[in-house]
């Protein structure tokens, strides 16, 4: 969400009229209206097993740890095509790669929804997450070629917009659909959903013509080398890959049954709770991206905001494990800050020159999902070294240890990011 509120007293009315100034209406319509409803489709598929998991428990037969598992393949298969996909995306541009990617997502969804077995269940899962792996890099290499340079941050937080409204959907919507259909229906219906983004891609949004050669791929490896060799690159990676991976693993599914397990709340009360979870999850894209931008212009960098963002993330998972009394507002205060993990990918954005950046970050983004694909799955297995409890849900002890692990590599990181600081400006 960085640079979405870049100017003082940024607001609907302004967004508004920075849209009028530049492309037509039409453009805009056929920019954002196919693209973002691909984006809201990704984050219900990420986040929708937070509701659905006790159904797939019962039905299946799940241990902790497969549910991580399952849940977690979405993030694998997404992680292992970011390279190629910006590869794909300079070579066939966005509506071709998305329009496709969108229909393989849509097969996932149908799989799944139809799949008897837990092989069959990691399968459709991993065709998901394939496929809308382009859903957030498509729109953003398609708003640099339509829309004006001054444009693009605004653009972009309405994107990630589009994205949260995915994950307020992921909760007491698809609670309520539970009240007339099963998890399989859903997914039914998430498939077809699915198909319309596909359709409204391909149809809708213009082709991108190429103004230059697209670099050859020794061009593009020797750029990728350069971006695994740099310091700033690895000074803030471990920080960045850890707190999303908490960040991303807990929320896309273990919220679900920790406000379950441990704060025992109703599963009509855990969707309400993580309704609001996304809702702070919104707000939180709009403070550190309007943050950033206006410390940016008083000379404080956006790393020592992403930096104190995800200072404050560590301590609200802490105080989850002492005090999960306070739940409510201690996973507000999650959805929030977890935000600030988003902001590295500006920082890298800035320590790179302009033809790298897409690298720099689309590596990043790879170990990110690598990260949240192995915590995802971890929390499961730390779950499972506990008996159920008396009502079939997790014990409140593998809570604490699996969150314990999580926190300890994200203060190792920040350790690190820090150490490595230190000896920067000591040379």
């Amino acid at each position: 969400m960085r640079g979405l509120l870049c100017k003082p007293g940024c607001g609907i009315e302004l967004m508004a009229a920075e849209l009028r100034r530049g492309p037509s209406p039409v453009l805009l319509l056929r920019l954002f209206l196919p693209f973002g409803l691909g984006y809201f489709v990704s984050y219900v598929f990420r986040t929708v097993n937070a509701v659905i998991a006790p159904d797939l428990v019962a039905e299946l037969g799940l241990t902790a740890a497969d549910l991580g598992l399952l849940t977690s393949a979405y993030f694998l298969s997404f992680a292992a095509f970011q390279l190629p996909l910006g590869v794909l995306l300079d070579r066939f541009g966005s509506r071709r790669v998305e329009a496709l990617l969108l229909l393989v997502a849509a097969v996932g969804a149908l799989l799944f929804a139809r799949a008897e077995s837990l092989s069959g269940l990691i399968f459709g899962r991993a065709l998901i997450g394939l496929g809308v792996s382009a859903c957030l890099m498509a729109a953003f290499k398609a708003f640099s070629h339509w829309l004006q340079p001054a444009q693009i941050p605004l653009a972009n937080g309405v994107q990630m917009i589009s994205g949260g409204l995915g994950a307020l959907t992921a909760t007491t919507p698809v609670q309520a659909a539970l009240q007339i259909t099963d998890w399989r229906g859903v997914f039914m219906a998430l498939a077809v959903l699915g198909l319309l983004a596909a359709g409204l891609v391909f149809l809708l949004v213009p082709e991108q013509r190429q103004t230059q050669p697209p670099e050859t791929l020794t061009d593009q490896l020797r750029g990728l080398q350069t971006v695994l060799r740099s310091r700033d690159f690895w000074r803030i990676a471990p920080w960045t890959v850890t707190a999303q991976a908490a960040y991303l693993s807990i929320q896309g599914l273990w919220s679900g049954p920790w406000l379950h397990d441990v704060a025992g709340y109703t599963r009509s009360e855990v969707a309400d709770r993580l309704w609001w979870i996304a809702v702070a999850m919104i707000c939180g894209y709009f403070t550190f991206g309007n943050l950033a931008a206006r410390l940016a212009r008083r000379g404080i960098r956006p790393a020592v905001v992403a930096a104190a963002g995800m200072g404050v993330f560590i301590l609200i998972q802490l105080l989850l494990v002492l005090v999960p009394q306070y739940a409510t507002v201690l996973w507000l205060g999650f959805g929030f800050f977890g935000t600030a993990c988003i902001l590295p990918y500006a920082v890298l954005a800035q320590a790179f020159p302009k033809q790298l950046t897409g690298r720099s970050n689309t590596s990043l983004n790879l170990m990110v999902f690598v990260g949240a694909f192995v915590a995802q799955w971890l929390i499961g297995a730390v779950l499972g070294l506990w008996p159920e409890t008396p009502g079939g849900g997790y014990h409140p002890a593998g809570y604490r240890a699996a969150f314990l692990l999580l926190i300890g590599c994200q203060l190792a990181a920040a350790g690190w990011y820090w150490l490595v600081g230190s000896l920067s400006s000591h040379r």
